[in-house]
């Protein structure tokens, strides 16, 4: 029989971390483009592009999460088949 599968949790330390780190990030950059010396169209450029970035990071790894979530229902499955099969099968039968 196989062990079911442990789905691991992130700590509310990791967590925060990655909120605060995206955070200071996000922060820098606003500062920097804010602070940039050049003219205002190119600063606004450079704010829209940090969205639009920001955006795309998230969507793809929403998209990675959402993949491998299917994998794991997949081989799950997949594992129960063969777990079903196992259990059926008597090697003393005569055929």
């Amino acid at each position: 029989m196989t062990e079911p599968h442990i789905k691991q949790q992130s700590t509310t330390a990791f967590y925060g971390q990655a909120i605060a780190s995206f955070a200071v990030a996000l922060a820098a950059v606003s500062i920097g483009i804010g602070y940039l010396d050049a003219s205002a169209w190119v600063r606004a450029f450079l704010a829209i592009s940090v969205l639009y970035l920001t955006t795309s990071a998230f969507t793809l790894s929403k998209v990675i999460r959402d993949r491998q979530e299917v994998d794991q229902i997949i081989s799950r499955v997949d594992q129960a088949r063969v777990d079903k099969l196992l259990a059926e099968h008597d090697p003393f039968t005569k055929v």
